[in-house]
């Protein structure tokens, strides 16, 4: 009789403790966002060099992703998963030292190298504990933290860096990481035998050849092209644009975060009630009814209807995000999933380092946000063909015993 490695007896809590990890993760990660304006004023810095802030952890990060993944499947996901966390936090509290422009794009830097490790072994975590035919739901209800954590940091920097400063706010958001780390020091423990992680080699020359990776990974960097670039300017977008104080700003910016983090909980069911085996048609609809909303976000005049239609353009969004996630775990093997979603998360993240860029050279061109999100529109073209031309046999399906002992 076969028994899964992983067992089932505490993986929910896993999950769980799984989603808090990413809470965290996106809390330091875009709170960024919010002090942005804050060092702006400070350092006395045009929207250029804005840009360069926010993609210089976009730029670590996506390196990070591909060696990532192979040290999450040589090494396991534990050490990978308290590394990360711990280097990570270590960064987050260096910002709140930078004395110059210099200083914080080298420190982003490094703080994007000590995130880099957490998607693929997160997902990796999935794997150990959860059986093949659970796993891209379970990954979808992961993912859903990444937008929750989008809403909780407006929410929290905003106020907090109104009444002690941005410096202080990193400084306090940083120590989180030593309750995170005891946290998965403790209850994190699957069961992987080092003989196994040793004897363990991963095929990166045929993952690399595989066709149907790199098609969801070009599907999902211009997805992300969308999803970074939101992310990154809306809150300076709702402060020069629209006109909102940094309180109004911190409330309105979250929103989106809270309505795809919701959808998201539900985004996983139906994908697999409705879209069995149809994931690409799931992923292109979602992007096209993300760029319709994202074009009437910005032409529109009234506030209400903008952030209306703000909300709706992540929503559908993040159908692709879904896909991206919740398919190679139905098409890859528990032996290279770290890997795949390396290789895939690498697409995103490039987007990441790409997207706050480029916009913030067409906003200093233009002195307007509007042809920043044009940009945004033609990348949401790109991810809807790039899902169209995945097909069903552009994948590494493996034995369904693969992850199991006797």
């Amino acid at each position: 009789m076969k028994r899964y490695i992983g067992g089932s007896q505490n993986k929910h809590f896993i999950l769980f403790l799984l989603f808090v990890g990413y809470l965290v993760d996106y809390l330091d990660r875009m709170v960024m966002s919010v002090a942005v304006v804050s060092i702006k004023e400070e350092f006395n810095l045009d929207a250029a060099a804005v840009g360069a802030i926010l993609s210089s952890f976009f730029l670590s990060y996506a390196i990070m992703q591909i060696p990532g993944g192979w040290l999450t499947d040589k090494l396991g996901s534990r050490r990978v998963l308290i590394w990360s966390i711990i280097v990570w936090s270590v960064f987050t509290v260096f910002t709140g030292f930078a004395w110059s422009l210099i200083s914080l794009l080298v420190i982003r830097f490094l703080f994007g190298l000590g995130q880099g490790g957490y998607p693929s072994a997160s997902q990796k975590g999935i794997a150990d504990y959860f059986p093949r035919d659970e796993r891209p739901k379970a990954s979808a209800y992961l993912m859903s933290s990444n937008y929750f954590g989008m809403a909780l940091a407006p929410l929290v920097a905003a106020p907090m860096i109104l009444f002690m400063g941005w410096r202080n706010m990193f400084y306090v958001i940083g120590l989180l990481g030593i309750l995170l780390t005891i946290a998965f020091w403790v209850y994190f423990k699957p069961k992987e035998s080092t003989a196994l992680l040793k004897e363990n080699s991963v095929p990166m020359k045929e993952l690399l050849m595989n066709s149907g990776l790199w098609k969801i990974t070009v599907m999902w960097f211009a997805a992300g092209i969308v999803n970074w670039g939101l992310s990154s300017w809306i809150p300076s977008y709702l402060m020069e644009a629209r006109g909102m104080d940094l309180l109004s700003m911190g409330f309105y910016a979250a929103l989106p975060g809270i309505s795809t983090g919701v959808a998201m909980l539900f985004s996983g069911w139906l994908l697999d009630r409705f879209f069995n085996n149809s994931e690409k048609y799931y992923a292109a609809f979602g992007m096209l009814m993300s760029g319709i909303f994202l074009y009437l976000m910005f032409t529109s005049t009234s506030l209400v209807a903008a952030m209306v239609y703000l909300n709706l353009c992540m929503v559908f969004k993040s159908f692709a995000f879904t896909v991206a996630f919740a398919l190679p775990h139905k098409l890859m093997s528990k032996k290279v999933i770290g890997s795949a979603m390396g290789v895939i998360n690498m697409g995103a993240q490039a987007a990441g380092f790409i997207s706050p860029l480029v916009m913030g050279f067409i906003i200093t061109l233009t002195g307007s946000y509007n042809g920043a999100f044009w940009f945004l529109i033609a990348c949401s073209a790109i991810s809807i063909i790039a899902a169209l031309s995945i097909k069903k046999n552009n994948h590494m399906e493996q034995p369904k015993d693969v992850d199991l002992l006797a």
